[in-house]
């Protein structure tokens, strides 16, 4: 059980465990549980593992490999023609044999230059029972080699230039996955605060209504208002009922919706903390458009994207010239017909084989699979740039609204102030008859508004700063890179 889990179920434990069970979460506990148990972080783990196994596959491709190579039984049974040394002449004969062989084999990949070392030893065995019956033993104690292209292409010396880019792409896509979660949390939680706060108000206003009513029916008694605002006032009651009972609809709906993004029973209470009010602060505009160039999952897919097509163009030149193969090896072999014959005073194996490939008439098909790898590429860089002006556009605006927000907050806060100071002086000063009902109104409605426009300023703001954490893959907190605390707290180097 991991701390997010022990977490939650000290909040079930401290709210008690009931039919409905009831929590209370704030910010950041509705993000790390998002983070660690919806379904949207799961998907972003695997699809993280999948590229993860796959970078330390090639990491392990770098290092040398050893194998097994068995033929355990191989039986053979047919009529062959051979020629009689006796007679002169070709006489078919009845072929029955066994043999049996295996190897081991290391292999080494040499990168820089993209050939391959071996080093080979090998047993063999056949027991022929045809017309002549002998049995063999052939035994190669060691052979080392090299093979190599001399003019080919490297595929060792690409690989190792684009799965780096590669791995890197894959582990900040799953940091920027993971930005998107607690943007869609900071959405789903302050979706239930506003919720909430209109359940709240709705209740306050109901009561608040039923007050002024009462109020109001004293009052026509006593011909101080008409008949036409007594029955608004008995109006506005009404419709308090009715906001009331739609805004609990809401609130259902929207509590729902959070547990089920958190991976919570749907029949979870929550009741969320608005946070505090943000610390003034501001982001400079070219430290977050740095790191954005160096962190973005696209623009690093675009590096790969580009990387692959300068590897396929220059296989394609490559395959345009002829092509010449090396394979060299020496080593020892022998055979007897016994076992510990093919062991004894082996003798010297030297192998050396040079193989090449011209390329006549092709009618064009070389030329043109280099020049649509050329055009690819063009297309990719074409691309990639223009991504690059839109990510930094995005950057730009998302800092400049992120450094509005703080000041919206604390101008939505002094609204909210005055709105509920002036909602209760007009409220008192309407039970003791001194405010008309449409001062009151309006009153009212501007501390409603008030209250709605904080909860969404509050919003806005931490969704522009997860928004340009997610561009970036920096945490603004901590001065540090989202990448380099995942190794840390990884373990990885």
């Amino acid at each position: 059980m991991n701390r997010l889990h022990l977490l939650l179920l000290a909040l079930l434990t401290a709210s008690g465990i009931s039919a409905q069970r009831h929590i209370t979460l704030d910010l950041q506990s509705t993000i790390e549980i998002a983070s660690d148990s919806s379904l949207q972080a799961f998907r972003s783990q695997n699809l993280y593992m999948s590229g993860y196994w796959e970078y330390v596959s090639f990491k392990a491709g770098r290092l040398p490999s050893l194998s097994l190579n068995l033929t355990p039984a191989s039986y053979n049974q047919s009529v062959t023609r051979e020629f009689d040394n006796t007679d002169q002449v070709y006489r078919y004969y009845s072929l029955k044999s066994y043999s049996a062989s295996g190897g081991l084999n290391i292999v080494q990949n040499f990168d820089p230059l993209g050939g391959t070392f071996y080093v080979e030893s090998s047993l063999a065995y056949m027991r022929n029972f045809g017309h002549t019956r002998y049995t063999q033993y052939s035994a190669i104690p060691v052979r080392i080699g090299y093979r190599q292209d001399l003019l080919g292409f490297n595929q060792f010396r690409w690989e190792r230039r684009i799965e780096p880019v590669k791995y890197e792409k894959v582990k900040k896509e799953f940091l920027y996955n993971m930005e998107e979660v607690s943007e869609t949390a900071v959405n789903y939680f302050f979706n239930l605060a506003l919720a909430q706060a209109e359940y709240r108000l709705a209740k306050d206003n109901l009561a608040s209504a039923d007050t002024i009513y009462t109020v109001g029916e004293r009052r026509f008694k006593i011909a101080s208002i008409s008949q036409a605002d007594l029955l608004t006032l008995r109006l506005d009651k009404v419709n308090a009922e009715n906001t009331l009972a739609n805004t609990r609809i809401a609130l259902k709906r929207a509590m729902f919706s959070l547990a089920s993004f958190l991976g919570m029973d749907k029949n979870t209470e929550i009741t969320v903390q608005l946070p505090s009010v943000p610390s003034a602060r501001t982001i400079d505009p070219d430290l977050a458009l740095m790191h954005a160039k160096a962190n973005n999952p696209k623009l690093l897919s675009h590096r790969q994207g580009i990387l692959e097509a300068q590897r396929d163009v220059s296989r394609t030149r490559m395959e345009q010239h002829f092509n010449a193969n090396i394979n060299a090896s020496v080593g020892f072999n022998q055979f007897a017909d016994n076992f510990s014959g093919a062991y004894h005073h082996p003798m010297r194996q030297d192998i050396v084989s040079l193989s090449i490939n011209i390329p006549l008439i092709d009618w064009g098909v070389r030329k043109g699979r280099l020049n649509m790898a050329k055009n690819n590429l063009n297309i990719l860089e074409i691309q990639a740039r223009q991504d690059e002006l839109s990510m930094e556009e995005d950057v730009i605006m998302t800092v400049s609204d992120f450094n509005i927000q703080r000041q919206l907050v604390s101008s939505a806060i002094e609204a909210l102030d005055l709105a509920e100071t002036s909602y209760a002086q007009t409220r008192q000063r309407f039970i003791i008859g001194k405010a008309d009902l449409n001062t009151l109104t309006l009153s009212q409605n501007r501390q409603q508004d008030a209250n709605k426009n904080y909860i969404t300023s509050l919003q806005n703001y931490w969704l522009s700063y997860y928004k340009l954490r997610k561009l970036t893959l920096f945490d603004f907190d901590s001065g540090m890179e989202l990448s380099n605390k995942f190794d840390i707290q990884h373990h990885i180097r």
